[in-house]
C-alpha cells in the first residue's frame, strides 16, 4: 500500500504510478520498480499526474529541487500504451485470444470470453452484432485498427475476445491502467 502524493489516497501499488529521482535530479517513471531510489506514487490519472507536475509536488515530497520533463505526461501515456499493446501481443502468442467477428461471437455465445477489445474505429454494424452478448463482458476501446494490426502482425484487426484464462488478467490489468489514465485526459488539458 502506498499513498498518492496528490490525492492522499492510500492504494495498492498496482493502482498507482511509481516515479523515482535519478542522480541527475530528474523525475522518471519506474513502473516495473527496477530503478534504485525512493518511489514517489501518483494515482493512475492524467489529471492527477498533471496536478503533481503543476503544483511541483515531486519537489515538495522529496524535499529537493527536481527536474520534471515537459513531456512527462506524454511519456507516461506512451509507456502505458506500449505496455498494453505488448500484453495483447503476448496473449496472442500464448493462444489466449480469438480475433475476428465470427470467432468473437462464438466465444461470447459459449461464455468463454473474459473481456473484449474493439478497435476505436470499428463500424457500427459490428457493434450491432455484438450488442446482445456484450452485457456480460467489459469492452475496451483504446486502439485503432492500425495499432492492433501492428501489435498482432495481422490485417484488419477490429474485434478480439480474450479467453477466461490467467493471462487475460495480465492483459486486462494493462488495459485498465491505460483506460484509467486516459479517462480524464481531455478534462485535464
Amino acid at each position: 500500500m502506498r499513498k498518492c502524493i496528490v490525492t492522499g489516497e492510500v492504494k495498492e501499488k498496482s493502482h498507482l504510478l511509481r516515479f523515482v529521482l535519478t542522480p541527475e535530479k530528474q523525475i522518471v517513471p519506474d513502473f516495473y520498480k527496477k530503478l534504485p531510489g525512493k518511489g514517489v506514487y501518483v494515482s493512475i490519472s492524467y489529471a492527477v499526474l498533471q496536478q503533481a507536475i503543476t503544483k511541483n509536488l515531486f519537489s515538495k515530497v522529496l524535499k529537493k529541487n527536481v527536474k520534471v520533463s515537459g513531456d512527462l505526461l506524454q511519456i507516461v501515456e506512451n509507456i502505458l500504451h506500449k505496455n498494453a499493446l505488448d500484453a495483447i501481443s503476448l496473449a496472442k502468442k500464448a493462444g489466449n485470444m480469438v480475433i475476428g467477428m465470427d470467432k468473437v461471437l462464438d466465444v461470447l455465445k459459449e461464455d468463454k470470453a473474459q473481456f473484449l477489445l474493439e478497435a476505436i474505429d470499428a463500424g457500427g454494424d459490428g457493434q450491432k452484432k455484438l450488442s446482445r452478448y456484450i452485457e456480460k463482458v467489459k469492452v475496451y476501446r483504446l486502439f485503432s485498427v492500425e495499432e492492433l494490426d501492428k501489435a498482432l502482425d495481422k490485417g484488419n484487426t477490429v474485434y478480439l475476445a480474450f479467453l477466461k484464462q490467467e493471462m487475460s488478467k495480465m492483459v486486462q490489468d494493462n488495459l485498465e491502467k491505460l483506460s484509467a489514465f486516459l479517462k480524464d485526459k481531455n478534462n485535464g488539458e
